[in-house]
């Protein structure tokens, strides 16, 4: 095995964070691109750093296909026009950098960032994937030193063990975990009553929502209001499956079909233009910098 780290990038969060951590920027069609051009610039300066394979998935649209499971799942409504209209121009501005993006439309970028650390993952070439994001639900794709999580803000990589001790739960139980203790950022309520310290004891012993006990008086654990809990479970069994569904992240999402397709050669031919419409000439320099340097 090689030492490739392939690194998989959640353009949403990335934009997002890029949008409020900076000041307003205007472009000279009177667009705001503040936030896309903070990510172009960030994504530019991991390829100086040394990244060589990089894919970044992203929500072309806020809907999925989880839309249509729950009726309160997150949507676009309430979404702020000046970040919603910031991601066609992210994915042009990405591909003008030659960076592989995956804008997701039936899927969420969440999916498809499994989906491309799966294809890493299963090639032997690769050593290290790393999952370039906060986002809790990505936590359920961790494998032990080869799936890894790393927020970038906090410079912090998270394996395993870094994922019990934060959640309480191994990566597998993720999605139960958010199940039972539901997920305000995603638009499902959870269980009334299961908190994450109480969801994360009774899953580290059973692992599962369907391998919980439904009468607490045959859990072999003890957890305060475990019989209140247990109840809950079972009046509400149907809502913890649906929402561990809702939780439980898709690896089939249209993506790479190979770590090839991840890899960077340059900026595309459309670099220049892409810079005149972020008004950030050194994306041109600097990707036509890196690129001739790795020849």
């Amino acid at each position: 095995m090689s030492d490739l780290t392939v690194h998989v990038v959640d353009g949403t969060y990335e934009l997002f964070r890029q949008h409020f951590a900076r000041p307003s920027r205007v472009n000279a069609g009177g667009l705001e691109v503040g936030g896309a051009r903070g990510v172009l610039r960030s994504m530019l300066t991991m390829l100086e750093d040394g990244a060589t394979h990089m894919g970044v998935a992203t929500d072309h649209v806020v809907e999925s296909f989880r839309n249509e499971m729950y009726d309160g799942y997150k949507s676009g409504e309430g979404l702020d026009p000046e970040i919603g209209n910031q991601f066609g121009p992210l994915e042009d501005g990405l591909r003008g950098l030659g960076i592989a993006t995956y804008p997701m439309v039936e899927y969420e970028a969440d999916d498809g960032m499994a989906s491309l650390a799966a294809v890493a993952a299963a090639d032997e070439r690769v050593s290290k994937v790393l999952l370039c994001t906060a986002d809790k639900d990505l936590a359920q794709c961790v494998v032990a030193g080869r799936v890894l999580q790393f927020n970038r803000r906090e410079n912090k990589i998270l394996d395993v063990a870094d994922i019990e001790e934060k959640y309480g739960v191994k990566p597998e139980s993720i999605p139960d975990w958010l199940g039972l203790v539901g997920d305000s950022a995603d638009g499902f309520p959870g269980l009334k009553g299961w908190g994450a310290k109480s969801a994360a004891a009774v899953l580290q012993r059973y692992g599962h929502i369907d391998k919980i006990p439904l009468a607490a008086g045959q859990w072999d654990i003890t957890v305060r209001g475990g019989a209140k809990l247990a109840k809950t479970l079972a009046e509400n069994l149907d809502d913890a499956f649906l929402f561990r569904r809702l939780a439980t992240l898709e690896t089939e999402a249209p993506t790479a079909s190979s770590i090839e397709e991840l890899r960077w050669t340059g900026p595309s031919d459309t670099i220049e233009q892409i810079a005149e419409f972020f008004d950030a000439e050194d994306l041109v320099t600097r990707s036509r910098k890196l690129a001739e340097a790795r020849k």
